[in-house]
């Protein structure tokens, strides 16, 4: 099956939502809101790829998406309504823009434009910070093609603009997805 334009996409485990933690060999439900972004599956394999695509991206790969991409939502009439990504069953369609990196089945790759950056505990010094992690400062996790022929490489301590980082928990590490254009400066 493919698409002209899109990914055509299954949520990973057949889940939408990723609302549920074992606690003691118990599942409990951490939230019950369809709302809550937080708690939207980010992941889905890739069960066809566009028509004319050439790009790394293959069937059986994982994409990190966005949080909207498999969400419910509820209509004028209050009508639990699927979003614009549904095209059937449980497959979605996904464009470039809904999607941030891939797994090829070793290692997580940025796409397009994309990077990923590690925060970093806060840096001891003699100014308070009231803070767990350093702002503005990271570790390059994951690196684009524009980063790497600028130089940047994974485990670069990197500074980068203010209100910029958007949170993902990829395999329990919490990153920052930013475009490359954010990063100001390798340290």
């Amino acid at each position: 099956m493919k698409s002209l334009f899109d990914f055509i996409v299954k949520p990973l485990d057949g889940k939408r939502y990723n609302n549920i933690k074992k606690i003691g060999g118990t599942d409990f439900i951490v939230s019950t809101s369809e709302e809550d972004f937080n708690y939207s599956n980010r992941y889905a394999e890739v069960i066809g790829t566009p028509v004319n695509y050439s790009g790394k991206i293959k069937v059986g790969d994982l994409l990190l998406v966005h949080h909207n991409v498999f969400k419910y939502y509820n209509d004028m009439r209050g009508m639990q309504r699927s979003g614009r990504s549904y095209f059937k069953d449980d497959l979605f369609f996904v464009d470039a823009e809904q999607f941030f990196m891939y797994y090829d089945g070793n290692d997580w790759n940025a796409y397009n434009r994309y990077c990923f950056v590690k925060p970093i505990p806060t840096i001891e010094s003699y100014i308070f910070k009231p803070f767990s992690e350093e702002p503005l400062i990271g570790k390059m996790f994951i690196v684009n093609d524009y980063l790497k022929s600028q130089g940047v490489k994974q485990g670069d301590l990197v500074t980068y603009l203010p209100d910029t980082e958007y949170e993902f928990n990829v395999d329990g590490e919490k990153l920052y997805r930013m475009f490359d254009h954010h990063i100001s400066m390798v340290i």
